[in-house]
């Protein structure tokens, strides 16, 4: 028997069987696929098995025991501690708020220049505009960032 028809005569009966021992299609399917997968690398030797459907089934099986392992070692491991991050500070928020008011160009070429460290040329290679467009919107949204911040603080 070639593998093709082998597989053409039992892959609906393994898909039930998979289903029936996972409950879960997506799993029932990843583990067919698999056990397929097996079967075709070794067909030489499977196929004078007396039943190749059984070892398939086998496969599936094992696969989900080793699946059924899995998860019961992530639930009985404890989740891993987190350090504590600190609460962003009151002027970072107060920034943040203040440049989604700006317009996204402005907030880009901000953003760009001022935390990426780039130069006028870099950013405006990167968003395709002219150098004069970029410097444009740097001055219009540092003007814009102090008007929103009422002068309260200035991007230097």
């Amino acid at each position: 028997m070639d593998f093709e028809a082998f597989y053409q005569g039992s892959a609906q009966r393994l898909m039930r069987f998979a289903y029936g021992l996972t409950g879960d299609l997506a799993e029932a399917q990843d583990f067919t696929q698999e056990a397929y997968a097996r079967a075709w690398q070794r067909w030489r030797k499977v196929q004078r098995y007396d039943n190749p459907e059984a070892w398939l089934r086998l496969v599936v099986t094992r696969l989900a025991t080793d699946r059924w392992r899995w998860i019961g070692v992530r639930r009985a491991s404890p989740p891993p501690s987190a350090e504590p991050v600190p609460p962003p500070d009151e002027e970072l928020m107060t920034l943040v708020a203040a440049l989604k008011q700006l317009p996204l160009e402005q907030r880009r070429a901000l953003a760009l220049h001022y935390l990426f460290d780039q130069s006028v040329a870099d950013i405006a290679a990167e968003t395709g505009t002219n150098v004069n467009t970029v410097k444009s919107w740097l001055a219009r949204g540092r003007a814009n960032l102090a008007t929103v911040l009422g002068g309260r603080s200035h991007v230097g």
